[in-house]
């Protein structure tokens, strides 16, 4: 049987007024083997549900796609034992994938843990947000994060999980997925996107629900985005990587305020009070 992405739970509830057991609901981690034509490529841990959007995502941003037109069937084996995803991968992708097989599994924490070598996370994305001019209001970004956790299902049921949103440049909502790894929920929306035929994703911002990190800033490269704003704070290296890779990055997106990280050229307008 299928995990699902919840699973209940009776943990003792402490308070002041003493304890009892309760009914909870918590979220499920749990691996996923992802295979790159029928060999084990990565081991992640994730929330189970969208695997096909979340193997297509990944593999995007680990450079083992370029796009739609390499990526073949990507389906769940029938005679594979626990949670399988395959991917047909064509082209130079099938090359790279040999290159960068992951030798550790990856934990809901780390998008770039167990990598062959430290010079392998460098990806080089084939779709550089730099060229785009895509403009994006104020106004607009400051309702992203309402709109992204109105679309937080899953988080309304065990308060933990994250969320990753893909949205137009006028605020329109295409895509929102939640996983216990903030890199899972980011993988996830990419991959719908790539096997919808939408990447590169010009003209899209990438609305996550927690921190943005290095490995965001490079997934949202990868996947040509060259907006990511986020309700927590950047690091330094995601400003730095955004910076040479021309991402614009928005960080404490509260609705009444944030911050422009790197490319404030694509925000425009201020806050009407």
């Amino acid at each position: 049987m299928r995990l699902t992405g919840s699973s209940p739970a009776t943990p003792l509830r402490v308070s002041a007024d003493g304890s009892a057991a309760r009914a909870d609901v918590l979220a499920v981690e749990a691996p996923l083997e992802i295979r790159v034509n029928g060999r084990g490529y990565a081991v992640t841990m994730r929330t189970p549900g969208d695997d096909l959007d979340l193997t297509a995502g990944f593999l995007l941003s680990e450079g083992v796609l370029r796009g739609a037109a390499d990526l073949g069937a990507v389906l769940r084996p029938e005679d594979a034992e626990g949670d399988v995803v395959d991917a047909e991968v064509s082209g130079p992708g099938a090359l790279v994938a040999m290159d960068r097989q992951r030798h550790v599994y990856t934990s809901s924490s780390c998008g770039v843990c167990g990598l062959a070598s430290i010079d392998a996370v460098a990806t080089t994305s084939h779709f550089s947000p730099v060229a785009d001019t895509v403009t994006v209001s104020a106004q607009v970004l400051a309702s992203l994060p309402d709109l992204l956790r109105s679309g937080q299902e899953l988080f309304d049921e065990t308060g933990g999980v994250h969320a990753a949103g893909l949205f137009g440049a006028d605020g329109s909502v295409l895509a929102v997925r939640e996983d216990v790894g903030r890199h899972n929920a980011v993988d996830k929306v990419v991959g719908w996107a790539l096997r919808d035929g939408r990447v590169p994703l010009t003209r899209h911002v990438l609305q996550v629900s927690g921190r943005v990190s290095f490995e965001l800033v490079q997934k949202a490269a990868m996947a040509g985005i060259p907006v990511i704003a986020a309700v927590s704070a950047p690091s330094s290296l995601a400003v730095d990587l955004a910076e040479a890779l021309g991402v614009t990055v928005v960080g404490f997106s509260r609705g009444s305020s944030f911050n422009v990280y790197a490319g404030p050229e694509r925000v425009v307008g201020g806050l009407r009070p």
